[in-house]
């Protein structure tokens, strides 16, 4: 399936483009169809999932022709689907069920981690000890199985046929601060020493502390970005921030983390040596957690 929240921006996007190809207000245009102008807003602004009746009433006000009528009218069943996430909507909690979303579909996946390992390459005992970590922002009903399953499910996205080309750009300090203890970060990086040689879509690199970005940029939060097969679908930018989550579509924003993410690809390791410095590391903390 592709992404119902990606498919909402895009049907977003063709009604105001509709609309204002034939001089409608968002005013005209509601009573025309007879529903509240919020809800025509609520539509352009892609906030809610759309009823086909309505958008059916908006083409045949707007006296959209078959070809167009087709194509808008697969969107926004797109749009409505309910991908897998929903049912660990509780486990997952909000955020991680939208980059499930944004994730669905997605032809590429490119990924700027500051202070985290990856959690799309994350084995399940260091989720675990994230989960737990991070459990004031699960509901109340958060239970630790379910949570690795739900990442799980979030993980196999990398494994569907056709799946995404995926680059994460890893931060050294994520590397060098334990967010686990060491026998679980351990048994982490070896995992991504494994995922660098083995697994071709998947391309992992370090940005050392010590790399000299262009033009002295400084990465300020995590951020993601995703693109679909249909070109005429948004580049969606997701930045992960302590609260929440950011989603940009809009090219001006977007273009600005596409040109900050190359930057760093410039600056960072290539996959080969972050390899061998993932495995440096991961040797070095033989001593705190015993023999191999």
């Amino acid at each position: 399936m592709i992404s119902p929240y990606v498919r909402r921006r895009r049907l977003a996007a063709e009604l105001t483009r509709l609309r204002e190809e034939h001089a409608y207000s968002s005013d005209k245009l509601a009573k025309t169809i007879g529903v509240a102008r919020q809800r025509i807003s609520r539509l352009e602004n892609g906030h809610v999932a759309p009823d086909l009746d309505e958008i059916m009433r908006i083409l045949a006000a707007l006296d959209v022709g078959e070809k167009r009528w087709t194509q808008i009218m697969t969107i926004a069943r797109e749009a409505q689907e309910k991908g897998w996430w929903e049912k660990f909507a509780k486990e997952m909690g909000p955020r991680q069920a939208l980059y499930a979303n944004l994730e669905a579909g997605a032809c590429s996946i490119n990924e700027y981690q500051m202070t985290l390992l990856p959690g799309l390459l994350q084995i399940p005992a260091f989720t675990e000890v994230r989960a737990r970590a991070d459990r004031a922002t699960y509901s109340a009903d958060f239970d630790p199985a379910r949570a690795l399953e739900a990442r799980a499910a979030r993980q196999r996205v990398l494994e569907r046929p056709g799946g995404p080309i995926y680059e994460v750009i890893v931060d050294e300090l994520a590397v060098r601060r334990f967010a686990a203890p060491p026998d679980v970060v351990r048994a982490q990086l070896d995992h991504l020493v494994d995922v660098g040689h083995h697994r071709n879509q998947v391309t992992i690199r370090i940005l050392p502390l010590s790399a000299s970005i262009e033009g002295y940029a400084v990465p300020r939060s995590p951020f993601f970005t995703y693109r679909y097969p249909d070109h005429d679908d948004p580049v969606v930018v997701a930045v992960d921030t302590v609260t929440s989550d950011l989603v940009l579509t809009d090219p001006t924003e977007v273009n600005k983390y596409l040109d900050l993410y190359r930057r760093l690809q410039e600056a960072a390791m290539t996959s080969a040596d972050s390899r061998d410095f993932l495995a440096e590391v991961a040797e070095g903390l033989v001593h705190m957690t015993g023999s191999r």
